[in-house]
């Protein structure tokens, strides 16, 4: 036999190293130790395996031609040695060797190496409260609570449900609740949005209304003070500082930390985020490689490190360990934290930077917002897809795109181009002249990413003034706060009426077509925000407007369209 390859952890970046590497030395020896009776399962599947669209949780552990990847298949298809339920307990770097213990019999022994990867993943953080250790608090951090959870659910003891995290995992819990079982669900997130950091606030507030509006509760900037039981030791009441819920499950989704202790016990250079490797996935000690969820990662756009806990990521770091392994020099730059989540019928997804988030690294960040349609305006099946565009006016470099919409194609690919070309350093011009191919069911002839970069061209240009769908709100909210503002809204009049009727002397209403022949009509002691569906039309008119002298206008990017998709308080019913 040749090298003894030995490889801690066995779901995501462990396995795909660990066949990998089989393919490329087939004489070496590779063991997998996991202390799970399960392995190599789509973890990332399992809110859709509690919902119901995936009917079995076999199915996450099969591959794409249908045989479960359990220890058989690993030894008998793979040729790789699989040790389950046996916990790696040491690392003996002057020995090259592992202690380990059987987690049911309690027998130690030790597995010796040559090269040892550790993929031991990430856990989740369990929120220091009382009652957190009650029966019916769940983590979903393995395979086994989402079956508990879903037999569970099936045996009808579940009315109602209390998801603590508004990130991906919290969000998608509470959809799996509400979806296909009907549980009364309620969402809490301690911070101001949903997805904080990873969308900013005017998407956040899409998906929030969206959730609303299929029977989730959401409350944010309020979080979990404590979790009260009943007689037999059950929760069934969660507390915050503003309310009491009742409950009969909890799923704390309150994010993840890398499992990094074995790598620091044996003195390896680990971070707050994670083992330390260099873009070999080499730890500091040349033997030894690690991947997955418990390695810190280079954020590609602001140069800093970060932890990246995406399957999808786990396993391209897999297969360069196995390169490595077998002495091809493969490396792993790093990431620039795509992603992208269902949310019932509608999707919203994201790549790069927040505007909020660049602007906190440091960046000269501008956003342009724009809500184009999602395929040919005349297509059957055309909807609007707001979509963000995030940009360093300095140097024109895109940081990050985010899109809302359908749950189809349309968000998916967008996001899927912006990633490509902002991990090359893309510009604005990269993105306004970017080949997207074009039909009428697909897409539309000036592709919504290139109509975004137009935008943000006009902006960092100065020819288009715009003002933040948050400022706007803040202003309509309060009209007094800010007294020399008033609203342009230059739809149909039939759009128009109701708000008309409803802001009076602040809302001026006049039509596209009409402007150049009405200008006159304007008030000039005002700084008029422009409004249209989607904010096209709006740069057009104060283009316009500029040429005759009325250079006090403000533009909504993403104009009503984006709205209207926020549920906002003072729409006309």
């Amino acid at each position: 036999m040749g090298e003894k390859i030995v490889i801690i952890g066995g779901v995501a970046a462990g396995p795909k190293a660990a066949c990998h590497a089989k393919r490329l030395i087939p004489d070496a020896e590779i063991t997998i130790l996991d202390q799970d009776s399960l392995i190599s399962y789509g973890g990332c599947g399992i809110p859709y395996y509690v919902s119901g669209d995936v009917s079995d949780e076999d199915e996450l552990r099969k591959t794409s031609f249908h045989m479960t990847r359990d220890v058989p298949f690993f030894e008998n298809a793979k040729g790789v040695h699989v040790r389950i339920n046996t916990r790696a307990i040491k690392i003996n770097r002057d020995t090259k060797s592992v202690d380990v213990v059987d987690v049911i019999s309690g027998a130690k022994d030790s597995v010796p190496y040559d090269k040892l990867v550790i993929s031991t993943g990430s856990q989740p953080f369990v929120l220091p409260i009382p009652g957190a250790d009650l029966e019916g608090v769940y983590t979903i951090s393995d395979l086994h609570k989402a079956i508990a959870i879903k037999e569970g659910l099936a045996k009808g003891q579940v009315g109602k449900a209390v998801v603590i995290g508004g990130g991906a995992i919290g969000l998608e819990m509470a959809e799996a609740f509400g979806d296909l079982w009907g549980v009364e669900t309620t969402v809490l997130e301690f911070m101001p949005q949903l997805l904080p950091r990873i969308i900013d606030a005017p998407f956040a507030e899409m998906v929030k209304r969206h959730m609303e509006k299929h029977g989730v509760s959401i409350y944010t900037g309020e979080g979990a003070q404590a979790l009260e039981g009943d007689e037999s030791g059950k929760v069934c009441r969660v507390v915050t500082p503003k309310r009491t819920i009742e409950t009969d499950i909890v799923v704390m989704a309150a994010g993840v930390r890398a499992r990094s202790e074995l790598a620091r016990d044996a003195g390896l250079h680990v971070s707050p985020f994670g083992i330390v490797v260099n873009n070999r996935m080499q730890t500091s000690d040349p033997n030894i490689y690690a991947a997955g969820d418990c390695v810190e990662s280079t954020n590609l756009i602001t140069g800093k490190k970060m932890l990246a806990p995406m399957g999808s990521i786990a396993n391209r770091e897999g297969r360069v360990v196995g390169d490595n392994l077998a002495g091809i020099p493969s490396t792993f730059p790093g990431v620039i934290g795509s992603f992208i989540m269902k949310a019932f019928e509608s999707c919203i997804g994201a790549t790069g930077l927040s505007l909020e988030s660049a602007r906190a690294e440091g960046f000269d960040a501008d956003a342009a917002i724009t809500a184009p349609s999602d395929r040919a305006h005349f297509f059957p099946t055309e909807t609007k897809m707001p979509l963000q565009l995030v940009f360093d006016r300095k140097d024109r470099r895109v940081l990050g795109v985010q899109a809302f919409g359908d749950m189809n194609d349309a968000v998916l690919a967008r996001i899927n181009a912006a990633a490509a070309l902002i991990v090359k350093g893309g510009t604005i011009d990269d993105f306004s002249l970017l080949e997207m191919p074009y039909a009428p069911p697909f897409s539309t002839a000036i592709d919504a990413l290139n109509a975004a970069a137009n935008v943000a061209d006009n902006m960092a240009c100065n020819r288009q003034r715009n003002v933040s769908i948050q400022n706007f709100l803040s202003w309509i909210d309060d009209p007094s706060s800010q007294p020399d503002w008033a609203t342009l809204d230059i739809r149909h009049p039939n759009e128009i009426g109701p708000f008309a009727e409803k802001f009076g002397s602040i809302w001026h209403a006049v039509p596209y077509n009409e402007i150049r022949k009405r200008h006159n009509e304007l008030p000039k002691d005002k700084t008029l925000i422009i409004i249209c569906d989607a904010g096209t039309r709006s740069y057009e008119i104060q283009v316009f407007l500029d040429s005759v002298g009325l250079t006090n206008t403000l533009v909504l990017g993403g104009g009503f369209n984006c709205i209207s998709r926020m549920g906002v308080d003072w729409w006309p019913k």
